[in-house]
């Protein structure tokens, strides 16, 4: 028996051949552990047997999966791997000697919680894609592996195969980031997508995506916009550099928007999308999630289906777009090899973000500045938009625009407002005030322009 340059054992002669090779031209073999073999997880495993030629070329690192974790007998007989083996429970990749990183797929945020803090207390690395893992327990997490000495990967976290995690850490480090505007959704952006550009309703096109395998039968988590806020505060606190928690994100979803709203943001030169924001100023930022008009021209407004994209301001660099898929097999599958490529090369690194440093404080909801949307189905008689835009003055807010196209006389027909910069506060105030009135008939849809 031999043994290859991680102290692991090498037996038969392929294995033996690669310890001469290794030795004679410096070569590092790394040895990884996936737990979890779904979409994702063996997604990962293809694409390194399919390029460990070219990536031991490019990189002078030999990256082999040595132990696969599958709980599903039936799953885990249909498996093949070159040269790893595949064991029943995740715990067994701890104790594994061999094994340097782990792959964290398993999803929740219990379980791989536990799993996540027991492989940095083993001493292995971790490349893990659970956004919601690390939303919430971010400052545990990345407290231990730096305590420990292990790095902690997590590029496939958000948007899926965009780089924007690397972008943030590394590009931007010099710089002041102002604003992140992204779509980070990609079940949203399809929804949205084609109630705008086919005029489908958003029963009709939440179907359709959950038939292509873009949506989950409980689609929650996407419609709601949960899922975007788990991704908009992984991004703020590399942008800011402080350790926002989940709780200070404002989400609202988007199964309030109807067709009406869509048509009439296109009269207006707007296409609704779901955004996640990140935005500072001065000593205070706004974390949010919400359908937003964006301007016709602004290149985020023509990213259509299910891809992601994410617009970034910063101070001196100006603005920057990374677009691409957001989420699947393989593109998440590339962002993991990516890190794992960094951890075997020695240039992975742990994010150093301080706890409770509290330079910078968030900004209620109530406190944000924007131009907004109102709808209201109001009954058709004479001084109905009299009242309303004398509530709107009241709390001052100024009209830039108004719609109202039908007319049925003393029935209800809808009404668009659109407003100058407002405050939040002073807007919800006014449509509270606006609701009781005996001419509205139902409820406001409130969206918010992003600029």
């Amino acid at each position: 028996m031999t043994r290859g340059r991680t102290g692991c054992p090498a037996t038969g002669a392929l294995r033996i051949a690669n310890s001469v090779r290794w030795k004679a031209v410096g070569m590092s073999r790394h040895n990884v552990g996936i737990a979890g073999f779904g979409v994702v997880g063996g997604g990962v495993a293809a694409m390194l047997e399919k390029n460990r030629a070219e990536i031991r070329r490019r990189t002078d690192a030999d990256i082999v999966v040595t132990a696969v974790a599958e709980i599903d007998p039936k799953k885990a007989a249909e498996i093949r791997l070159s040269e790893g083996r595949v064991v029943p429970d995740a715990r067994d990749l701890l104790k594994d000697n061999c094994v340097q990183t782990v792959v964290e797929v398993i999803g929740g945020t219990t379980y791989a919680k536990e799993f996540v803090l027991a492989a940095i207390a083993a001493g292995k690395n971790v490349v893990t894609a659970n956004k919601a893992l690390l939303a919430a327990h971010w400052n545990e997490i990345t407290s231990a592996a730096r305590a420990k000495g292990v790095t902690l990967g997590f590029e496939a976290s958000t948007a899926g195969g965009i780089p924007v995690v690397r972008t943030l850490r590394e590009a931007y480090i010099g710089d002041n980031v102002r604003r992140i505007i992204g779509i980070l959704n990609g079940t949203s952006n399809y929804v949205l997508s084609r109630m705008t550009l086919e005029g489908l309703t958003f029963a009709a096109a939440l179907s359709s995506a959950q038939s292509k395998g873009y949506a989950e039968a409980d689609p929650a988590l996407d419609i709601s916009g949960a899922d975007s806020a788990h991704k908009i505060v992984i991004l703020a606190r590399l942008a800011f550099g402080e350790d926002f928690r989940i709780e200070d994100v404002h989400y609202e979803g988007i199964s309030g928007v109807e067709q009406l709203d869509i048509r009439y943001a296109r009269e207006l030169g707007y296409r609704i999308k779901l955004l996640g924001v990140a935005k500072r100023r001065d000593d205070s930022v706004e974390l949010r999630v919400h359908p937003c008009l964006v301007r016709e021209a602004h290149p985020i407004a023509h990213v259509d289906g299910a891809f992601n994209s994410v617009f970034i301001e910063g101070e001196f660099v100006g603005d920057t777009m990374l677009y691409g898929q957001g989420a699947g097999r393989w593109p998440t599958a590339s962002s993991v090899v990516a890190d794992l490529i960094d951890v075997a090369t020695g240039r992975a690194q742990t994010s150093s973000i301080k706890p409770g440093e509290g330079r910078l404080k968030i900004r209620p909801m109530q406190e944000i500045d924007a131009r907004y949307y109102m709808r209201f189905q109001a009954l058709d008689k004479p001084g109905v938009l009299a009242k309303i835009s004398g509530v709107l003055g009241a709390n001052n807010i100024s009209i830039a625009s108004a719609i109202q196209h039908e007319r049925r006389s003393g029935q209800s027909v809808p009404v668009v407002i659109l407003t100058y910069p407002a405050r939040e506060g002073a807007v919800q105030q006014a449509l509270s005030e606006i609701g009781s009135l005996d001419a509205i008939t139902g409820k406001c849809v409130l969206l918010r322009e992003e600029e």
